[in-house]
């Protein structure tokens, strides 16, 4: 998420920190938005799940939703980094957050300046995010028509083997691992070998990637 693509929505029920952490965020490159509680939030963006966006939330929310149930709605987004402000919190109130896919944790009250720098934080790890996944992506995409057979013999490839050792590991004929070598640079559209295992990799390094991991950041 750039600057420039990403909105940020900061659900603070409390007037005077919501309009602080608005001024500490607001500048020409950024689109910011503020609502006085969760309700107010589902009724403007519920429906609307196509945009990338970092919410700041306060855990204790008037009205009628919860601040649980807020970050259930935003997880549902596909492009989504949440950070949760709370003074103390129960273990299952942590656990909660955890599972939500909260990206940080700030403490309550907020500091516009911290908070600033928070974002700032998740602004530039969004970045870097966002470069991995669609490489990740595009990975998928060019091996997704592989047939297994040819994953296997991908996947010995990567692991080092050379035709013979994979005819044997298989039970093929050295000629076969070659045909199916061919058409596997072929489906995946890759150059060469070192293209194709690069695909390989990023896909492997994806299934083995952590999701989320919650920064505290008091």
């Amino acid at each position: 998420m750039s600057e420039a693509g990403g909105h940020i929505h900061l659900v603070l029920p409390d007037p005077i920190e919501r309009a602080a952490c608005f001024r500490a965020l607001t500048s020409r490159n950024r689109i910011v938005r503020s609502f006085a509680s969760a309700d107010d939030w589902l009724a403007a963006v519920a429906d609307d799940d196509r945009g990338s966006m970092i919410l700041l939330c306060q855990w204790r929310q008037p009205g009628r939703t919860n601040a649980a149930e807020l970050l259930a709605h935003a997880a549902k987004r596909e492009h989504v980094c949440i950070l949760v402000a709370a003074d103390a919190l129960e273990v299952g109130e942590a656990a909660t957050i955890l599972r939500s896919g909260a990206c940080d944790l700030l403490p309550a009250p907020l500091d516009p300046r911290r908070v600033r720098a928070r974002v700032d934080a998740a602004l530039d790890a969004w970045r870097r995010q966002c470069f991995v996944f669609d490489q990740r992506r595009e990975a998928e995409v060019r091996l997704a028509a592989l047939t297994p057979r040819e994953r296997s013999i991908l996947g010995a490839i990567a692991a080092g083997l050379g035709n013979k050792a994979i005819a044997r590991q298989l039970d093929l004929s050295p000629r076969t691992v070659e045909v199916h070598r061919a058409k596997i640079m072929r489906r995946a559209g890759a150059g060469n070998v070192a293209e194709l295992l690069r695909w390989q990799f990023i896909t492997e390094q994806g299934r083995a990637a952590a999701v989320n991991p919650l920064h505290f950041g008091a």
